[in-house]
């Protein structure tokens, strides 16, 4: 065991984690020339298309040193705050952890919150200076932050370049040296923690796990501890570029699990694994709850696809463990979920994995928190809204209250006007600010829950150039001025583009909501008014004009009434197609409701 080193790798975007993972890689001849590639570890074909990581990537290595052997386990990890969930369930994994940071970029917000994540789990931090083969790079200067961030000697920095393989050996060096051997007994029960699953169709689920205590052997009867079920361990074995089936895995490897278990949701990431004869006494802790800072509803296109629409998302989840959702309906699109994302990027790439990996259509609608409503009838009893359509009519209602959240972000003293600006436009209340350094701010909000559902946490990161961190707390209901805007196409009502509003904003979202639609619904052989409403009151109106034949091209000269005559009767053929005719509503426009201040 003392020759076992498990570490990941931890960076902010694109700052060369995956490519130095390569060259880790070639260097221990962990891939044959045959099997190189670019970012070797993104193996999903959304990760090569957009040039990012997604998921993290758990590989073993094998690598003499000084004549002996050791084994590193090397977890790969997305840069992404998006992802952020997937970077703290792979430290939790290891002991030790590369901090990588681009030679011309310098420190980055994600650096920053990633090695805070890695500080609180005691990992060891190796700092490593990559990209130092640029021209634009600045080797001196960002060593230099490097020390005044972690407090290290500046000879402790390891200068690297992925690109041409300068400074791997001293990495390797410095992860035997510095990263301490894992701790655990091997004659005690079975404790081994699950870090990451997936869904093979023709095996069932996947688990992978890191072994903290005692061995786990191929055929042993085992048993998950959160869920209490038990299985027999048909396949053990470790994570090399492809799974390689072992007899055992012993205390402080990570290897892989099939057990053959078909239902997703009988795995939980984070949960214990242990003997189903020689139970461990006591769990692991397992990871904290993720919380959601993007909702969205997801439908799907056809109802009767809602089962399987479920089951994708069991499976996804079980890959993806940040994905939450819980079932909800709509008048207009029937049964769906109500999903909670980390972020906008998170909820792209869930609805995209839907499509490939599961082809899942599905309909992304504006997302809704609860309200409690309140009538004159019996002021006292509450009546709660999960969906717009549910709101009391305008006259019979007393009061409507809304979920409040005390939201906490911390950000570079440089951006607090813009921070401040962006969340008293969401109607949020400041009710304190502490300068923690003199670099970093704390400001403390009382908001809507409603306000930062959406592009809130997009729309924080761009004012802050990505350093703010958000994160919040539910404070109760309050009191609000709420009002429900409707959508009407060609005067009818369309349920899904329903929103609540507050009174004050509601024109301007109004106005803005029909000038999006006119946009994006293709015209039609009549004209249609997109109108917006509060009630029967229109509060904005545009009209998608009609196509219209040259019906007077025929007419060569003569007298105006023969055209007029001729325009009038197109005219009365349109008002009777109009009073019969449907409107089809886009995908996008759905999705483009989501993004008004595009």
């Amino acid at each position: 065991m003392k020759n076992i080193r498990n570490f990941c790798i931890i960076a902010h975007i694109d700052h060369g984690k995956s490519t130095l993972a390569d060259r880790l890689l070639d260097f221990t001849g962990s891939v044959t020339d045959r099997e190189k590639q670019d970012q070797l570890l993104d193996n999903m074909d959304l990760e090569r298309e957009r040039g990012i990581t997604i998921k993290s990537h758990a590989i073993q290595m094998e690598y003499t040193h000084e004549g002996e052997e050791y084994v590193f386990n090397l977890i790969d990890t997305p840069g992404h705050v998006d992802f952020s969930y997937e970077v703290s369930r792979s430290i939790a994994a290891c002991e030790g952890a590369l901090l990588i940071v681009d030679a011309a970029q310098s420190i980055q917000a994600q650096t920053i919150s990633n090695l805070y994540l890695a500080l609180e789990n005691d990992l060891e931090i190796i700092p490593v200076l990559n990209k130092i083969d640029l021209p634009s790079a600045n080797p001196e200067e960002v060593t230099d932050d490097i020390v005044d961030l972690l407090g290290c000697d500046p000879s402790e920095v390891i200068p690297a370049s992925g690109k041409t393989g300068m400074g791997v050996e001293n990495i390797l060096k410095a992860i035997i040296d510095r990263i301490p051997a894992p701790e655990g007994n091997l004659n005690e029960p079975l404790q081994a923690l699950i870090f990451d699953s997936v869904y093979n169709p023709f095996r069932g689920v996947e688990t992978y796990f890191r072994v903290i205590n005692g061995s786990i052997t191929k055929g042993q009867h085992i048993k998950f501890i959160n869920t209490g079920k038990t299985y027999f361990a048909d396949e053990v074995g470790t994570l090399k570029l492809n799974q390689v089936p072992k007899k055992e895995i012993k205390a402080g490897d990570v290897g892989y699990l099939i057990t053959g278990i078909k239902d997703a949701r009988e795995v939980k990431v984070g949960d214990t694994i242990t003997d189903a004869k020689n139970p461990t006494t006591n769990a692991i802790e397992g990871f904290e709850d993720v919380k959601p800072m993007v909702f969205a509803g997801i439908y799907p296109v056809d109802t009767e696809d809602y089962e399987e629409l479920r089951n994708s998302m069991e499976k996804l989840q079980l890959n993806d463990a940040s994905l939450v959702f819980q079932p909800e309906s709509s008048a207009a699109l029937g049964f769906g979920f109500r999903c909670g994302f980390l972020g906008m990027l998170h909820l792209e790439i869930i609805q995209e994995r839907l499509e490939r990996e599961f082809n899942m259509t599905v309909i992304t609608t504006v997302p809704n928190v609860s309200y409690y409503a309140y009538t004159n009838k019996n002021p006292d009893e509450i009546v709660i809204v999960n969906n717009p359509s549910d709101l009391p009519e305008p006259s019979t209602l007393n009061r409507v209250e809304e979920p409040y959240i005390k939201a906490t972000i911390i950000t570079k003293s440089d951006f607090v006007g813009p921070v401040m600006s962006l969340c008293i436009e969401k109607r949020g209340q400041i009710t304190n600010q502490t300068y923690l350094t003199i670099e970093r701010v704390e400001l403390s909000f009382d908001m809507p829950l409603a306000e930062i559902v959406f592009d809130f946490y997009d729309r924080l990161k761009t004012v802050s150039k990505g350093y703010a961190s958000f994160d919040y707390s539910p404070i109760g209901m309050r009191a609000s001025k709420l009002v429900r805007v409707d959508i009407l196409l060609n005067a009818q009502t369309v349920d899904a583009l329903s929103a609540l509003v507050h009174a004050d904003n509601a024109y301007t979202i109004g106005k803005k909501m029909t000038e999006k639609l006119k946009e994006l619904i293709p015209r039609q052989q009549f004209d249609i008014p997109v109108q917006a409403a509060i009630g029967a009151k229109i509060i904005a109106r545009e009209t998608i004009k009609a196509l219209r034949k040259d019906v007077t091209a025929k007419c060569y000269g003569g007298d105006i009434s023969r055209k007029r005559k001729l325009l009038e009767k197109q005219k009365k053929g349109k008002k009777r197609m109009r009073q019969v005719g449907n409107v089809e509503i886009p995908q996008q426009a759905f999705m483009a409701v989501l993004k008004l201040n595009d």
